[in-house]
């Protein structure tokens, strides 16, 4: 009969919480990214997080904790229950293939970060996404997989600065509407960023101040001109 692979098939590749209480090791088998979201303060569950609910001595080697000791050193022999203090108190252990694509995912979160929301301040112009993965490279950035790329973007920051200028701030960009474009592109406005003041002149014509991302200005103007034909007048200044 065929079925799921046990602990034993797993061994080379298991993803595993770890703790050590009172000179013995308890651990769970999880699964890589519940627990990384998990840790990251995520919305999963316990129950998203564990493989199996069962309390190990090794995992890889398929043994299972002695329910003596756990009730000795956990007060409780309830798997949950156990598995809720590994996981708090313990370290997430990842395969090596699993722990590199969680960093490559958060690599390529936080260069997202820093080309929509920064620019050269030595330019005024929006750093291209190539060249900040390049400097991530140049720099060896070196990311925590447990918390969020949010959470990392001022240390990497620092860290590329000898590379890269790098400047947080938001544009404001004014935008003019011919009465015929005026309707059909009011909805764009909402997707880039933050509606400051919108005036309906009497010619039926939009003028819309708009806050936004450094990195999305380009984007905007590229729609706009697209929706428009180019009928449409946009300035922008940067946010004092």
């Amino acid at each position: 009969m065929r079925g799921g692979p046990t602990f034993d098939q797993e061994r080379f590749s298991v993803n595993v919480a770890r703790l050590k209480k009172g000179g013995e090791t308890f651990e769970i088998v999880i699964d890589p990214d519940a627990a990384v979201t998990y840790k990251e303060g995520g919305a999963v569950t316990l129950k998203d997080v564990l493989k199996a609910e069962k309390i190990m001595a090794d995992a890889k080697k398929g043994e299972l904790a002695s329910e003596t000791h756990m009730e000795s050193l956990f007060g409780t022999t309830d798997p949950l229950k156990v598995a809720q203090i590994i996981l708090d108190q313990g370290e997430i252990q990842l395969t090596h293939e699993h722990r590199e694509k969680v960093r490559e995912q958060k690599r390529n979160k936080l260069a997202t970060i820093i080309h929509m929301n920064a620019i050269n301040p030595q330019t005024g112009t929006v750093h291209p996404l190539d060249r900040v993965k390049r400097a991530m490279e140049e720099a060896r950035v070196r990311l925590d997989e447990f918390r969020t790329a949010q959470d990392q973007v001022q240390e990497v920051v620092k860290q590329l600065q000898p590379i890269l200028p790098i400047k947080f701030t938001t544009f404001i960009a004014e935008i003019h509407l011919p009465a015929l474009h005026a309707a059909k592109c009011y909805g764009v406005f909402e997707q880039y960023g933050t509606v400051q003041k919108e005036d309906w002149l009497s010619d039926g014509s939009l003028a819309v101040k708009l806050e936004l991302p450094a990195g999305r200005y380009n984007d905007l103007v590229d729609e706009l001109s697209s929706k428009t034909h180019g009928d449409v007048e946009i300035t922008k200044q940067e946010r004092k």
